[in-house]
């Protein structure tokens, strides 16, 4: 009985032939492995990518690293990256595609010490303010075109400094207010042992001029070809799964994304907090891209005085063909 048995698994093996191999996608993110991108590391912890037949590579990123740099050289299918980056290459010439948008709201703001005497956007006047730059910048530049206040110091403008990735200038005094992130530096601000009432935070989202932040971006080119978009089709629908993953089970999600830290930097404390402040950024969305947050985020940059991120309305910076195919399958 046996000998049949075995027999008749050979025979099925042999009709069903050989598995199709995975379609393989690499993806490079914005920054180093934190509750950010836990979206991505639990679709692939929890067989997600596997199920739509995709081996993905997940590649961190870092201060020294650009996404949109190594997409233009190949290094990458698919990159996270915020539209004020993108839309500026975009216009440079590397022709960047929004194909999906994980991130419904922006986590980003300014956080200042209460003691500066900042109460409002137009106590900024005179004040000197940490900046992140490598694309980062963007949002920040046109916040204060809009609020009509020069970003080359005085009394009437602000001194920007370029700051590293850490809370350092705000902790030495080197700045009275600092850029951080709802989910990551403002809470390395509370850590380092300044307590919440003795800080003022303004978030962009409430300021008027909050601008798209981690997307999924593509080489328009690669469009061209109905394979690729399949592919990234299963690929967003399983990172998707991945994000509403992530929400069900916040611990859960923070405990995979430091199984994937390999620098040891990362803290349990720090992780799990971020993929609870994480959550609120991407609860309510299906990875479509909202054109009205589009639109908010095109005439944010364009408004940017006389030195604008953007100079043009851009044409062709965004796509529905992926999450379109996701939504058939």
């Amino acid at each position: 009985m046996k000998k049949v048995l075995a027999a008749l698994a050979l025979s099925a093996g042999l009709a069903a032939g050989p598995a199709a191999a995975a379609d393989e996608v690499v993806l490079q993110l914005k920054w180093v492995t934190q509750a950010q991108f836990a979206g991505y590391y639990v679709a692939q912890e929890k067989g997600f990518y596997d199920e739509a037949g995709l081996d993905v590579e997940i590649k961190p990123g870092g201060p020294d690293i650009a996404p949109e740099q190594v997409i233009a050289g190949g290094g990458a299918d698919v990159i996270v990256d915020w539209m004020p980056a993108a839309l500026a290459a975009r216009e440079k010439g590397l022709a960047l595609v929004n194909i999906a948008q994980p991130f419904a709201k922006s986590g980003m703001m300014l956080t200042c010490r209460k003691e500066t005497g900042i109460e409002s956007p137009e106590d900024f006047k005179g004040k000197t303010l940490g900046v992140w730059f490598f694309g980062n910048e963007y949002p920040f530049l046109s916040w204060m075109s809009h609020l009509g206040i020069p970003t080359t110091g005085g009394d009437d403008g602000v001194t920007v400094i370029k700051q590293g990735f850490n809370v350092d200038p705000l902790l030495q005094k080197q700045a009275d207010c600092i850029s951080t992130m709802t989910y990551n530096e403002y809470w390395q601000v509370i850590d380092a042992g300044i307590p919440e009432d003795e800080l003022v935070v303004f978030k962009y989202e409430d300021q008027g001029v909050a601008t798209l932040e981690d997307g999924l971006y593509v080489l328009e080119d690669s469009l061209k070809d109905e394979a690729f978009v399949d592919k990234m089709a299963r690929f967003v629908k399983a990172s998707m799964q991945g994000w509403d993953y992530a929400r069900e089970h916040p611990d859960e999600a923070a405990e995979i994304v430091l199984e994937n830290d390999e620098t040891g930097a990362q803290t349990e404390k720090h992780q799990k907090r971020m993929m609870g402040e994480i959550n609120k950024l991407t609860e309510g969305s299906d990875g479509t891209l909202d054109m009205d947050d589009y639109q908010r985020t095109v005439k944010t940059l364009l408004e940017g005085g006389s030195d604008p991120v953007i100079t043009k309305e851009p044409e062709g910076a965004t796509t529905t063909a992926v999450t379109d195919k996701m939504k058939e399958m």
